[in-house]
C-alpha cells in the first residue's frame, strides 16, 4: 500500500517534481557536497551520535540508505519523497513527511535547493505543485513547514505562498550542534481555493 497519489510527477514550465530514484545517487551527492556551506547550517542530525563528515553523510551510499527508508514510508502512506528538477536536472529535494490520516489529514513539508538556482522561483513552483497534489489526489487538509527564524529566504517563500505563521516551537530540532527554535507555518485547503500554483503565478508574475 502506498499513499494515494504516489508515485507522482508534475511540471510547471521548466520546473518539475518527480519521485527520487536510485540512479539519482551520484547527482544528489554531488549537489549536496557542492552546497555544503549553503545547506549545512539548516541540516539536522540526531544528538549524541557521531556526526561524521559532510562527505560521509551525503555520499551516494548514504543517499541509498535514505531512499530505501523513504520508499518504505511511501509504501506505508506516510511520506512523499520528491526530487526537484529544472530542465530535467536534479537541483533539490522536497519531501512530504509525517502524513497523518484520521481527523487530522495533515503532513509536514521540508525542502532544499541548490544555491546555483536559488532566487529563480524553482522552489516556489515545486512547493506549489506539491501543495496542489497533496490537497487534491492525496486528500490532505493541512500542510506545515517548520523553519528556523534565521532562514529568511525560506520564510519569505512560504509567506509569499500564503502559509500563515502560527507560533514558535522552542528547541525543536538538533541542528548545527544545538537545539534550534523553529517557526511554524501552515496552510489548509480552505486557504487556497484557487490552487497554490495559480497563487504562485499571481504573486511571482509567472
Amino acid at each position: 500500500m502506498a499513499a494515494p497519489g504516489w508515485p507522482h510527477t508534475a511540471y510547471d514550465g521548466r520546473v518539475g517534481i518527480r519521485p527520487l530514484r536510485m540512479r539519482d545517487a551520484a547527482a544528489w551527492s554531488e549537489l549536496r557536497l557542492r552546497n555544503e556551506q549553503w545547506l549545512a547550517p539548516w541540516d539536522g542530525r540526531p544528538p549524541g551520535v557521531a556526526p561524521g563528515t559532510w562527505e560521509e553523510r551525503n555520499s551516494p551510499t548514504a543517499y541509498g540508505v535514505a531512499l530505501r527508508a523513504y520508499r518504505r514510508e511511501a509504501r506505508l502512506g506516510r511520506c512523499l519523497p520528491f526530487g526537484v528538477v529544472l530542465d530535467g536536472e536534479l537541483v533539490g529535494q522536497l519531501t512530504v513527511t509525517s502524513i497523518v490520516r484520521g481527523a487530522l489529514q495533515g503532513a509536514s513539508v521540508g525542502y532544499w535547493v541548490s544555491e546555483h538556482v536559488a532566487g529563480q522561483g524553482v522552489m516556489g513552483s515545486a512547493l506549489a505543485l506539491v501543495v496542489d497534489h497533496c490537497f487534491g489526489v492525496v486528500g490532505l487538509h493541512r500542510l506545515e513547514a517548520s523553519i528556523r527564524p534565521e532562514n529568511v529566504p525560506s520564510r519569505r517563500l512560504v509567506e509569499k505562498l500564503g502559509f500563515r505563521e502560527e507560533g514558535c516551537h522552542l528547541a525543536m530540532l538538533f541542528i548545527d550542534g544545538a537545539w534550534r527554535d523553529h517557526l511554524c507555518f501552515a496552510v489548509t485547503v480552505e486557504d487556497v481555493p484557487e490552487g497554490m500554483l495559480a497563487r504562485w503565478h499571481a504573486v511571482s508574475g509567472g
